[in-house]
């Protein structure tokens, strides 16, 4: 058996009235670099976002806030989540920890109480004298964050969840009947929305108002940001349609279930099936395909939610321009995992596909990633997403495998605070440490010296290029169900665990008990074998076709590392 974890209003006075001294500061880097020590940290998290942007080379999607963000950061090309599923994913990447030290593979538990009481990283940051705020989707809401995002243990003040949000699933979409309805694509007059808002608009403001309080405080500030675009429904400004014409909307690439995909392996897409224009779709369950002029219209209005989103991103952006921040703020922006646009013909994530685990990661660092701060220029000035822009180059290198699990370590290195210890096997009793490792070593000069700030085996960790990234999606059972996408605890006996190298993915789908949260090695179900170079969109799984069984267990070793 596997070992568990084997892969394993008052807010002005508050800034007043607390005094907070600034953080040790980063250990030198290069001779003459600035160094970001003590600098705030503005982390955007995006839902549900693959990286469908200009900056990562698509030549459809309308993202020039994002893009310029882009343009003076450190861009990640392969990133990804450690499970393609939201709660999952961000108790995953908050706490450092991969989902089997966690225990939290669905929506159901709250990780202080059903696996330890791990630190987190806004609990890190308010430890060591930062004011700490989660504006929006930072964490799940609900019992995986303990119904209160983890307050008090990890932000200083209540977190903001915009009034407009309950109505995220309600019928708010006017059909041609003239009639509300709960669909799929809800393409909206924000005007005629309850509140007359939506709800990134208000988490918009609201990051803006609390950015317009900390400049005037000299305390460090970590304020998360999370907005629900574009996870579905696709409710957004109808005007963003605009960007996106139907004739020039192509199918994915590869829109049918590849023929040698096990069926574990498959998900069936259950929460869209639930919206009422796609249940007016009759279509047959669980392999039955969406209808071709469908497709078009789930993907029109993806990218236009992610337009959307774009032209947010950007105002907040301007606004911490115009508070005077950008010179000594961190921006990080990544997503939760990616979503499925009829690639393997599947509409969700849920998967282990890089399509689904595959995430844009970019850092601002200032003075590091960009040059040096010039009295009252404008990093980030807003950018209309109507107007003509040329379209950027597609962001460079590093192409590393990275996970989201090293968040944690590499803002801790960036902020210049000491980066947690690597975790032991198994962790359970270790309430700091990281199942990530820091990422300085990717960015311009400034990290892997011999001063560095790593932790306990810090410095053996930054000495080594991270060369594998680790996902991984429970099942209840071998074939598609109603709960094959979210299956609850209890009902998980199947496990995919999955490596993803420079040159393949390997996944194995191995018997997995729930009481003892152990993968049995022996109990292999499926396997999954694909290879970069010449299969990059992973259509052809090749691991029955590999001859030789040594190589399989040579690039299957998903539990070892």
């Amino acid at each position: 058996m596997a070992r568990p974890g084997a892969l394993a209003l008052g807010l002005a006075w508050l800034f007043g009235a607390v005094g907070i001294g600034a953080p040790r500061s980063a250990a030198a880097g290069q001779p003459g670099r600035p160094i970001p020590g003590g600098s705030n940290v503005l982390f955007i998290v995006v839902d549900d976002l693959r990286p469908a942007l200009g900056s990562y080379g698509d030549m459809l999607v309308r993202s020039p806030n994002i893009d310029q963000l882009a343009s003076r950061s450190v861009v990640f090309q392969n990133a990804f989540a450690q499970q393609a599923v939201c709660a999952p994913s961000r108790v995953s990447f908050l706490t450092g920890r991969r989902p089997d030290t966690t225990r939290l593979y669905d929506f159901n538990s709250y990780w202080r109480v059903h696996a330890g009481n791990y630190s987190t990283l806004p609990q890190y940051f308010k430890e060591n004298g930062y004011i700490t705020m989660s504006v929006g989707k930072v964490f799940h809401p609900g019992i995986s964050s303990n119904h209160s995002d983890d307050y008090p243990y990890s932000w200083t003040i209540p977190a903001f969840h915009p009034s407009s949000e309950k109505y995220e699933n309600t019928k708010v979409c006017r059909g041609k009947d003239g009639t509300l309805h709960a669909n799929l694509i809800c393409p909206v007059n924000v005007t005629e929305m309850p509140q007359g808002t939506l709800p990134d608009i208000q988490s918009t403001e609201e990051a803006i108002r609390l950015l317009n309080i900390v400049k005037e405080s000299d305390s460090k500030f970590f304020l998360a940001v999370g907005y629900h675009k574009p996870h579905i429904p696709f409710r957004y400004p109808q005007e963003f349609l605009k960007l996106y014409p139907l004739e020039n909307i192509t199918l994915a690439p590869d829109p049918d279930v590849p023929k040698r995909l096990p069926s574990v392996a498959y998900n069936p897409w259950t929460d869209i099936r639930h919206r009422e224009d796609v249940e007016a779709l009759n279509i047959s369950f669980p392999y039955g395909p969406v209808p071709k002029d469908f497709q078009r219209k789930i993907r029109q209005s993806y990218f236009a939610s992610v337009s959307y989103l774009d032209m947010l991103v950007g105002k907040l952006l301007n606004a911490l321009d115009d508070a005077g921040l950008s010179h000594n703020t961190i921006v990080v922006f990544t997503a939760d995992h990616g979503w499925s646009l009829g690639e393997h013909g599947e509409w969700a994530k849920y998967s282990n596909f890089d399509i689904a685990t595959r995430v844009p990661l970019m850092f601002y660092v200032p003075g590091i990633t960009a040059p040096p701060f010039r009295p009252g220029q404008k990093l980030f000035p807003f950018i209309d997403p109507f107007a003509q822009v040329p379209r950027p180059a597609p962001a460079g290198k590093p192409k590393e495998m990275v996970e989201l699990v090293s968040l944690f370590p590499t803002l801790a290195d960036l902020a210049g605070l000491k980066v947690p210890p690597a975790c032991p096997q198994p962790s359970f009793h270790v309430p700091l440490c990281t199942d990530g490792r820091s990422m300085l070593p990717y960015f311009p000069p400034i990290g892997g010296g011999p001063e560095s700030n790593s932790g306990e085996g810090g410095e053996e960790e930054k000495s080594s290029s991270s060369a594998v990234a680790f996902s991984q999606y429970p099942r209840p059972g071998d074939v598609p169900e109603w709960d094959s996408d979210l299956p609850a605890l209890q009902d998980i006996r199947v496990m995919g665990y999955s490596i993803r190298t420079a040159d393949y993915r390997c996944t194995l789908w191995l018997g997995f008990n729930p009481s003892t949260f152990t993968a049995n090695l022996s109990d292999i179900h499926a396997g999954e074998l694909y290879f970069a170079a010449s299969d990059p969109d992973q259509d052809h799984n090749m691991y029955n076709r590999v001859g030789s069984g040594s190589l399989k267990q040579k690039l299957c070793k998903v539990l070892e590392h």
